[in-house]
């Protein structure tokens, strides 16, 4: 069996990056995709959905290094489940249940030039185009 998300959105802070004790990097940040639509009856509604992504790896360091809190990008990657395969639940700060789908990301493209990202900004250019890939896992590489 197969999964692959594609999400298009912009990122909700700056990337945060460490290193596993083994040394790897690992980087997260939040995305949210949004979706405009109209009711039935004619009012205009605009839906918000975050996702927690994470980047391993070399792509790790290079994803730290060129994104912000704004830009968008393109993340292909695996949706990660708790152990019981939905999503993970957390109470806030107001003591509200809150849940959190989490993606394992082996692509992210850089969709915006940082003078796109923050309108109104003295940006002194641009980050290269880059998109960074990671191999998704074949059949011999699963734990199962």
């Amino acid at each position: 069996m197969y999964q692959r998300l594609v999400l298009v959105g912009r990122l909700g802070r700056d990337p945060e990056m460490r290193y596993t004790p083994n040394g790897s990097a690992v980087t997260s940040f939040p995305v949210a995709t949004s979706r405009k639509y109209t009711t039935s009856d004619g009012q205009q509604k605009e839906e918000t959905v975050w996702f927690r992504v994470s980047v391993w790896g070399k792509q790790a360091e290079t994803v730290n290094q060129y994104i912000t809190k704004g830009r968008m990008v393109l993340v292909e990657g695996n949706l990660v489940g708790d152990e019981n395969g939905g999503p993970r639940i957390w109470t806030d700060k107001e003591g509200k249940p809150r849940a959190s789908f989490e993606v394992r990301a082996f692509t992210v493209r850089f969709l915006d030039s940082k003078r796109e990202s923050a309108p109104g900004a003295a940006a002194t250019g641009g980050t290269p185009d880059v998109a960074i890939e990671e191999q998704p896992m074949t059949g011999e590489d699963l734990p199962f």
